[in-house]
């Protein structure tokens, strides 16, 4: 930064569902979806997971989708 101020090392990671190669968010791609739910069944956040914002709507409603029609658990004991 230009201030002075560090950023203690961090560097910004880039939306795994944005460019080339890039996977397609489908609800009935469980595996895909499962990376982003957590062991306890709760969507991850986006500032965990780095995607994008319009990447996490369609995330979270897919993952949403897929526990309607009981391809997902809604929570796991």
């Amino acid at each position: 930064m230009t201030n002075g101020k560090s950023n203690f090392g961090r560097h910004r990671k880039s939306c795994p569902f944005s460019g080339p190669n890039a996977p397609v968010i489908d609800y009935k791609d469980i595996r895909l979806l499962q990376k982003y739910v957590s062991e306890r069944g709760k969507i991850i956040p986006r500032r965990i997971t780095a995607v994008s914002a319009k990447k996490q709507r369609e995330l979270a409603s897919a993952i949403k989708r897929a526990r309607q029609i009981a391809l997902m658990p809604y929570a796991s004991e």
